[in-house]
């Protein structure tokens, strides 16, 4: 019989296989011829041998190999050439398609700031009178945003987590929640379930009204808590439901002025607002005597804080997206005009209230300083695709990491003139500042989010 054995290990190619014969006569010889027909030997003189076979087979293969060998690195780096040259880019050209046609969350309009921020020299010299002030009643209040008091003494504010506050001197007193409370009061998701109480007054008969950013204009009793609601969000005014109520001044004759900075956008969505640039925010008006609303003025970029002058001949407006504050008249000659009462600010302006010096304190949410880049609002402004393609690839959170930390507000004077500014360079002590109120000799820096209240002395 035959069998097959290796002069090597396995794996070997066949011609360097060798056949040993077993028996002999006719019949091994035929079984012999057999096998090597079967195995692909030619029987006839034209084909040689089986050792030339092996030998020539051999030669063949080692040839093969060999070439295999030296060919194969060389395959593998063109392949890597080609994908190199082709597949890399082509990748990302599908990654940026892809970004392309994904919806994105806004419909930004080109806005062109017309002057870089102004330099920091001379009233906008940068200092740390900021610095002098103390931090109360931290991690108790977050994000206390506006101010007001009543003839006690006694200090009111709202909180992020939707919870109306009495300060009483260092006392501090729940006095109602805006909406339910619940323990995920004080994250974006709740908002509108809990409530963000905004801009808050005292009126003539002692009580709170308070504009919550999502539920409405309301009055509160800050004895009993007890709470009216005047104007619901749902309802709006002129057939336009609010959407981010903010800020709240009361005139003389008790009526009622407010604002909705953005009928598209919350509260919780007011980096979109911003990078948006749209003009969709409101004055607005209630008399409790007829109790009717009434837009005053539209067409606002987020309509922000507001101030009636002395006289309440004017009433001005902070459009915190575009750095600027506009005057409208209210009364007299130029009643129902609007114009610009200062422009390109060092910063995004937030409340305006009115001091005992007859200034405009502003408070300035984030800074815009000169640098040797243009600041990052600015060079986006004029172009909308960009802000699409942010919008589509950046969560809201992460805005917050490129904030510089550089507490601000300006005082202002009639004739929309910084004469000075309060700084906290490095935020130290403070930054965001949302609202600058005055009261028995104490500045108090109201903010949005951050867990305490600043008062300087």
């Amino acid at each position: 019989m035959f069998y097959l054995t290796k002069t090597a290990g396995r794996g070997f190619p066949l011609s360097q296989r060798r056949f040993r014969h077993k028996g002999s006569g006719a019949a091994g010889s035929r079984k012999y011829n057999s096998a090597k027909e079967t195995l692909g030997f030619s029987a006839g003189s034209g084909a040689g041998s089986p050792r030339d076979q092996r030998s020539s087979s051999a030669e063949t293969e080692q040839d093969g190999s060999t070439a295999c060998g030296a060919a194969g690195p060389l395959l593998y780096m063109a392949g890597i050439a080609r994908f190199t040259a082709w597949g890399f880019p082509a990748a990302v050209l599908a990654t940026f398609a892809s970004i392309y046609f994904l919806p994105s969350p806004i419909d930004p309009e080109p806005f062109t700031f017309e002057k870089p921020p102004p330099a920091l020299v001379g009233s906008l010299q940068v200092n740390k009178k900021l610095q002098s002030g103390q931090r109360i009643f931290t991690g108790q209040l977050k994000g206390p945003e506006s101010f007001t008091a009543d003839d006690e003494g006694n200090i009111y504010t709202g909180t992020v987590d939707g919870k109306l506050w009495m300060i009483s001197g260092d006392q501090l007193h729940f006095i109602t929640q805006m909406g339910q409370d619940m323990p995920e009061c004080g994250t974006p998701e709740y908002e509108p379930i809990c409530g963000r109480p905004h801009g808050i007054r005292m009126d003539q008969d002692g009580n709170l009204i308070v504009v919550d950013s999502y539920l409405g204009l309301y009055k509160v009793n800050p004895r009993t808590g007890e709470k009216t609601l005047l104007l619901s969000s749902e309802k709006g005014v002129d057939g336009l439901p609010f959407k981010f109520l903010n800020g709240l001044e009361i005139s003389k004759e008790n009526l009622i002025y407010f604002t909705d900075s953005s009928s598209k956008w919350e509260r919780r969505h007011h980096k979109y607002e911003v990078i948006e640039t749209n003009h969709l925010g409101r004055l607005l008006a209630y008399d409790p005597v007829t109790r009717t609303g009434r837009t005053v003025l539209s067409g606002l970029y987020m309509a922000n804080g507001i101030a009636l002058s002395p006289y309440e001949d004017y009433i001005l407006i902070a459009e915190t997206s575009i750095c600027r504050i506009i005057r409208y008249w209210v009364s007299g000659a130029n009643a129902g005009k609007k114009e610009v009462f200062v422009d390109n600010l060092p910063g995004y302006p937030d409340n305006i209230r009115l001091s005992n010096t007859g200034l405009y304190r502003v408070g300035i949410s984030t800074t815009r300083f000169p640098s040797f880049f243009s600041p990052f609002l600015d060079a986006l402004g004029p172009y909308p695709f960009l802000k699409r393609f942010i919008a589509k690839v950046t969560p809201l959170s992460f805005y917050s990491i490129f904030l510089h930390k550089h507490g601000l507000f300006l005082e202002i004077n009639d004739k929309g003139d910084i004469v000075a500014s309060f700084h906290d360079p490095d935020g130290s002590v403070t930054w965001a500042v949302s609202d600058v109120f005055e009261h028995d000799g104490k500045v108090y820096l109201g903010n949005t989010e951050l867990p305490f209240l600043v008062v300087l002395q």
